[in-house]
């Protein structure tokens, strides 16, 4: 049990997590401004075709019920743009993502500067070598 609240932990506070906290807080704002769009704007036209103001409605009988189809129409309309929006933004994360990574590979790490004493040692180790060769 230890091991698994020290997964769910290390699950939690990824970096992953919170920017996925964040994008759902962004899309619940942005499924507003499409509802918006669709009950403002697309609705009304679809109403024209409806003769109706609510839209596309099939009374059932004598009942008073109806199937309201320019609300299925609308939240159909409302899935898809947030769909299309949603595909094209990871599509644009994972773009930059790869060009990311790409540079990360392309740049191979630099040595770093050897010391001054790596420097004396292989002067020394130069003239040693010198020393050598003359005899």
């Amino acid at each position: 049990m230890k091991k698994f609240l020290e997964e769910f932990k290390d699950f939690a506070l990824k970096g992953n997590v919170m920017d996925m906290a964040v994008g759902v807080i962004i899309g619940g704002a942005f499924s507003s401004i499409v509802s918006a769009l669709t009950d403002n704007i697309l609705n009304p036209i679809i109403s024209c075709f409806g003769g109706t103001e609510v839209g596309l409605v099939t009374p059932l009988g004598n009942t008073g019920q109806v199937i309201d189809w320019g609300a299925f129409i609308s939240a159909v309309i409302n899935f898809l743009i947030l769909a299309l929006v949603l595909f094209l933004i990871l599509k644009a994360i994972n773009k930059m993502t790869s060009l990311v990574k790409k540079e990360e590979e392309a740049e191979p790490e630099a040595e770093p500067e050897p010391s001054e004493e790596v420097k004396l040692l292989t002067s020394i180790a130069e003239e040693l070598k010198k020393l050598n060769k003359k005899k």
